[in-house]
């Protein structure tokens, strides 16, 4: 998968039919700071993370909790192998589901 920052954000945004303003909010960012970033604008790390989850991974961020992203960081730390292998599974099964 190519970096958020190397992708075309703008062409993302119209592909999905949301306006500036819709597409951005979901990130918590201000319209005119998603229009820089569509411009050419480097975007922060933080924001290039959002933007995979949401709009590549298809990920509700409202639902994330504070102990699953604490979990996530642990096992990520502790035991990469099955991170990476549980990664892989929910991937499938989310494929099989659509």
């Amino acid at each position: 998968m190519k970096a958020a920052g190397k992708l075309d954000v703008r062409e993302i945004r119209r592909k999905l039919g949301l306006n500036q303003q819709q597409f951005w909010s979901k990130l918590g960012v201000t319209q005119s700071g998603g229009s820089r970033y569509e411009s050419g604008r480097s975007m922060p790390k933080p924001v290039q993370q959002l933007l995979r989850l949401v709009y590549l991974e298809s990920i509700d961020i409202g639902k994330i909790r504070r102990e699953d992203w604490e979990v996530v960081e642990y096992l990520k730390s502790t035991d990469a192998g099955l991170y990476k292998e549980l990664k892989k599974a929910a991937r499938s099964r989310s494929a099989r589901a659509n």
